[in-house]
């Protein structure tokens, strides 16, 4: 053992002390695999000693037979062995006891001795009916008599008879009370007690006054220094004959190796364990636990740390541990501590920026901004020196950083409640109003994509209660509205017992999921989570209650009762491997439950007892709360999470707000709120309000407000019935600019490009109401302006009809760029961008792969693919070019493909000459080691990279397969071939569900060799195929044709298209140079781009597009690869921001089209 390991044995004993647990690990978690091994070994000293720190005989009736099976167990081996010695001496001290109980029983068991062989099934020895006459009832008896002897005539040899007995001892103690809570140990990383030690080093090596790059660590003792140049450094209190030495490196060593320990499954979050103030009594299954991670210490060395009485300051071993102190020993010597009351803050300074000694955040703030937290095991010298005085680190000029430009208006027309930014679109905003409408905006150009008013889908199957209702009012306030974590679908709590859960489909294209009669009376908010990785519908309401619901099919699957007020807001997490949900009621009660109808596990009050939201921090690490009293005064808190207590106040809000304060949090850095008829913005790390905003006026006394997902635009609700947006310097590049002019501001918005955000979505919750109580709010009738509302109608009927198509023939019409290529010009054959959208890898005709990557800059702060900045060519240092052999392979007659895994970490590419040859690739969507692959015979192959095997193969093709697409919604495979059919292959068992021949247009002669191509829609069920001769848009289950687009006899083929990343648009190429873009959801052509908006006036030959693909996050980005070796990649003009405008619905006005040039079915 080394010296550090011995003085961490000195500490951990310390404490151990000081927490009165002086026996150490008996009283605490019953470690099963240590209690198996002990019996199948017969170690009955050690098992008896093992199970006496738990239960005594006469505790209960599980632990009197748990005891009576053990020692009857030695008892009948000594008789076997025939060492009847030893089996009067187990009798007699053993056995004797439960002669007080039952008499009979004793005198039946000496009766075994005068046997030959105890086996012998005579009726006068009737061993275990005496025994359980101790605590059954009469009619079991006869039963348990005649199976315990037939027990004992199948006696066989020792080890069958340990086995058969430790399966009755593992019932037994799963069944006893005794072990309850007991039997589970904490869920904890892997020498989780040395990670926080090594942390705490680190952290005290950057407050050292002269820190030494390669810093001697020699005892745990006293707080590290590093010594002065010349000076003496303290002896460690340990006399040396225990000190060892320890090598230097770069930075704190790891102390020991012990092989990992098997955990159980932790019953609650260390994130829970400090809120449990009177935790509930939860019975939990038995499991069987590996023996302990780390080597224990003999028992000399346990020895010499009691008997050398050493004195270590009392509260040290707690400030090396900084956070989750207690826990992190139960992994050490599998001790826990008691829960503590979690400590509440000092109230006679409001001020003061409460921290606890064990704080987590002490590391934080005294690291400088950008150091990632994590320092396990780190070497200390790459950490920059901070000084005590240095507590808040941030880059200058941290304000700018916030959306505070007014860079549009939109006019709701009725009283903004709730609102959401789609989760990867950032540009799109969902509102709800008092009026029960729901909205979904395009904010950079200020349309109303799509709108729906509060409706009752079926009332037929809703409660009486709610008919009776709506019999009185037909009417609802949106108390709530969200986006699921992908964007595919959004939910709307309304203040009338119902949920709406709709799909999203991009555009117009809005579609009812599910309508749930969650709550009685109001539901006041919602959110989505995914406990056991199963989408949910969390929902509350003014009947006290919380309920989880099944997105899928609408099914409840939880009900949490508990709370004696209406429940205002619900946050659900996950942390550690556990899924729970704060919720917060309306007289200010904080609770948190699990998934397992067992209680709450937290009963806390807010701040001033107020109606409280409550948000995590986008990385799920900060948790914050903010809420409005009865008397009008207003919270913003950040929470300790371990402890449960408040650990910082911010100041700044009102002491006499109009309703609750709404906020919300971004960039794990900043929150807001809406107060005092402004936004008000606070640096996380600091109480002092850091700045506000009226955002040019009119905005309500608390008003509604919503950070997009990466922070760069805010939408805030105006007291005219109207959302503004804010942005910062990247949201304005987002944003069309627009003049300043007199009217502007309450005009239209400007039309900008479309952003996106690959963030996750936030978990905070952030409704209005217009009172703590959270009731239904009374209505004053629609608030919308008629004249407004006409003239807008009107403004769009003309629009209408003057729609043209939009064609761009000159190069100054769109944003264009070349991608820089020094090899040898040869046609890109495979184009593809990568998963994070900052590089476009292409496969020439040649078997060159070439790469282009996007770097950060002050032009391109984002690093991802955009023409405003030439990207580089990667190449090898070596020099040679990433190529496949084609040393014996005949170009003309290979067919290349390759496919790109969804965390762009490798490249699977084919160039192989028949037969049989790979013509098609595609990754399984949920495990990259999975390929589906298509031959040039016609079969599929899914194939297993990681073993090397062939798991399927697929035939029903009748020529090469040339596409291939997964739906991970469908659980389909979805293949298309050069005999233009397409087939479906169902995921489980690989059989083929349905095929289906495309429609090749009449007098059309299509190429016997044409590929055709798929690719899913973002919803998962729709596919589009391409081929020479169409595009069109399937069912993916049954195939059913929905869509079809022609190009008329005299146009040119289609060589590719592509959806858009949010499955708006589809990019098409043609072989005369042309790209149009079509509408996804009727396939209406929108935007013609001609060969001469992108390539020179005079090409020294005809070149024409053969691949087209969308960028992953920019679904205004596409890049197309030519027949000349050129990629080009295409945007719209930053003051248009997309191509072209939708046609006009099938109204009967007729869009008029230059050159219209294609039918639509």
């Amino acid at each position: 053992m080394s010296s550090l390991s011995r003085e961490l044995v000195f500490l951990i004993l310390q404490f151990l002390d000081e927490e009165k647990f002086k026996e150490t690990v008996h009283k605490v978690f019953f470690n099963m695999r240590y209690f198996e091994d002990a019996v199948t070994n017969g170690e009955w000293e050690e098992v008896e000693k093992y199970l006496s720190g738990f239960i005594k005989v006469e505790d209960n009736r599980y632990s009197m037979k748990i005891f009576f099976e053990i020692r009857k167990q030695k008892y009948l081996e000594a008789l076997d062995k025939r060492d009847y010695a030893r089996a009067v001496e187990i009798l007699s001290k053993d056995l004797k006891v439960f002669s007080t109980f039952n008499e009979d029983l004793f005198k039946e068991i000496t009766m075994l001795m005068t046997l030959q062989n105890f086996r012998d099934r005579s009726p006068q020895f009737l061993l275990s009916s005496a025994l359980y006459t101790l605590y059954l009832p009469v009619y079991d008896r006869r039963t348990l008599h005649t199976r315990e002897n037939d027990q004992l005539s199948k006696y066989g040899d020792t080890k069958s008879a340990r086995a058969i007995m430790l399966v009755e001892l593992k019932k037994l103690i799963e069944a006893n009370p005794l072990f309850r809570d007991k039997l589970q140990f904490p869920t904890l990383k892997n020498s989780r007690l040395r990670t926080l030690i090594n942390q705490s080093l680190n952290w005290q090596h950057q407050l050292c006054k002269n820190p030494k790059p390669n810093p001697d660590i020699k005892t745990l003792f006293v707080d590290h220094t590093c010594a002065q140049p010349n000076g003496a450094r303290a002896p460690s209190p340990v006399t040396n004959q225990l000190m060892g030495t320890i090598s230097k490196v770069g930075g704190f060593p790891p102390m020991g190796g012990p092989a990992p320990f098997p955990h159980a499954p932790a019953p609650l979050t260390n994130s829970l364990a400090g809120w449990m103030a009177n935790p509930s009594s939860v019975p939990h299954q038995a499991v069987s636990v590996g023996p302990m991670g780390l080597t224990p210490p003999n028992n000399t060395d346990i020895a010499a740390c009691f008997y050398m009485n050493i004195r270590v300051s009392s509260s040290h071993l707690t400030r090396l541990l900084l956070p989750n102190s207690l826990f992190v020993l139960c992994q050490y010597v599998m001790i826990a501590s008691m829960l503590k009351r979690p400590r509440t803050p000092p109230t006679n300074n409001p001020a003061l920026d409460y921290q606890t000694a064990d704080s987590e955040h002490v590391l934080k703030r005294s690291r400088p901004f950008g150091v990632q937290e994590e320092v396990n095991n780190l070497p200390i010298n790459i950490l920059p020196v901070v000084y005590p005085g240095q507590s808040h680190v941030h880059p200058l000029h941290a304000a700018d950083d916030l959306p505070k430009t007014v860079m549009a208006n939109l006019n709701q027309g009725s009283a903004v409640k709730s609102m959401d930014f789609h989760p990867l679109q950032q540009t799109l905003l969902l509102v709800g109003t008092n009026i029960g409408e729901i909205s979904v905006w395009e904010v950079s150009s200020g349309e109303r994509l799509t709108a729906r008013n509060f409706k009752v889908w079926d009332i037929g199957s809703c409660t009486m209660t709610l008919q009776a209702s709506l019999a009185n009012e037909y009417t609802a306030s949106v108390n709530r509205v969200m986006w699921s974590p992908d964007g595919s679908l959004f939910g709307v709590a309304y203040s009338k017992h119902i949920v709406h859960l709709y799909a999203y489909y991009g555009g117009d294209d809005l579609r009812n999921r599910l309508e749930i009669d969650a709550h009685v009376g109001s539901v006041s908010d919602l959110a989505f989570s995914h406990p056991n990785k199963q989408l949910c519908i969390i929902t509350c309401g003014e009947d006290k209650t919380i309920k989880v619901w099944d997105a899928a099919t609408g099914a409840k699957q939880y009900t949490f009762e508990g709370h004696e007020a209406p429940v205002y807001s619900v946050c659900p997490h996950y942390k550690e491997n556990i899924q729970f949900i704060f919720s917060t009621a309306v007289d200010g009660k904080i609770k948190a439950w699990l998934y397992d109808n067992m209680g709450s596990r937290v009963d806390y009050d807010a701040p001033g007892h107020s109606c409280t939201t409550m948000a995590y921090s986008a990385d799920g690490i900060r948790l914050f709360s903010c809420g409005t009293s009865k008397d009008g005064e207003s919270y913003i808190v950040e929470w300790n999470e371990s402890e449960g207590a408040v650990k910082r106040t911010y100041l700044g809000l009102g002491k006499r707000s109009v309703g609750v304060v709404q906020f919300d949090t971004t960039k794990n850095r900043f929150l807001a709120a809406g107060d005092e008829f402004k936004i008000k913005f606070w640096d996380m790390d600091n109480v002092n309000l850091l700045i506000s905003i009226d955002a040019d006026g009119g905005l309500p006394a608390s008003p509604c407000i919503r950070f997009s997902k990466e922070g760069t635009l805010l939408a805030v609700s105006t007291s005219e019935n109207g959302v503004k947006i804010l942005a910062n310097a990247e949201g304005v590049r987002v944003m069309r600019s627009i003049e300043n002019r007199p009217g502007a501001a309450s005009k239209a918005p400007m039309i900008g490009t479309f952003g996106a955000s690959g963030s996750a979505p936030g978990t905070s919750v952030s409704a209005d109401r217009s009172s703590p109580m959270g009731a239904v709010i009374a209505l004053n009738g629609d608030a919308r302006n008629l004249p407004d509302a006409k003239s807008r109608i009107s403004d769009e009927l003309e629009k209408s009809k003057i729609w043209k198509l939009t064609e761009l023939n000159e190069q100054s019409q769109l944003r264009s760029l070349k991608l820089p290529d020094s090899l040898l010009s040869v046609r890109i054959i495979r184009l593809i961008y990568t998963n994070s959208g900052g590089a476009i890898l292409a496969l020439a005709y040649n078997a060159v792969h070439k790469l282009w990557k996007w770097q950060r800059s002050e032009r391109n702060a984002s690093g991802k693919a955009t023409t405003a900045v030439p990207p580089q060519l990667w190449q090898p240092s070596s020099g040679i070019l990433m190529t496949n052999d084609i040393s014996e392979t005949n170009l003309e007659e290979a067919v290349p493909c390759f496919a790109l895994s969804k965390n762009d970490s490798y490249t699977m590419t084919t160039f192989m000459p028949p037969p049989p040859a790979a013509t098609s690739l595609v990754f399984h969507p949920q495990d990259n080691n999975v390929i589906a692959i298509g031959m040039e015979d016609s079969s599929i192959q899914i194939y297993n990279v990681r073993l090397d095997e062939v798991k399927s193969k697929l035939k029903g093709h009748q020529k090469r397969v040339t596409g291939l697409a997964f739906s991970n919604v469908l659980d389909l495979l979805v293949s298309s071939g050069a005999d233009a059919q397409i087939c479906v292959w169902s995921l489980d068992g690989w059989e083929k569900k349905a095929n289906k021949f495309l429609q090749i247009p009449s007098g059309r002669a299509s190429n016997p060799l044409a590929q055709t191509r798929v690719q899913f829609h973002q919803d998962q069920t729709h596919v589009l195929v391409v081929h020479e001769t169409q595009i069109a848009i399937y069912e993916a289950s049954k195939l059913e044709c929905i869509k079809q687009w022609v190009p008329r006899e005299s146009s040119a083929a289609i060589t590719d298209a592509t959806y858009s990343c949010d499955s708006q648009l589809i990019y098409t190429s043609f072989d005369d140079g042309s790209v149009c873009v079509f509408t996804a959801a009727g396939l209406k052509l929108r935007c013609r781009i001609n060969p001469t908006a992108y390539l020179p006036s005079t090409p020294s030959s005809r070149v024409y597009p053969l691949v087209v693909t969308a960028h992953p996050l920019e679904p205004n980005q596409f890049a197309l690869g030519l027949t000349d070796g050129g990629v080009h990649v295409m945007e719209p003009l930053e003051t248009e921001g997309k191509w072209g405008t939708n046609p006009p619905q099938e109204n009967g006005v007729s869009p008029v089209a230059s050159a219209p040039d294609q039918s639509s079915r």
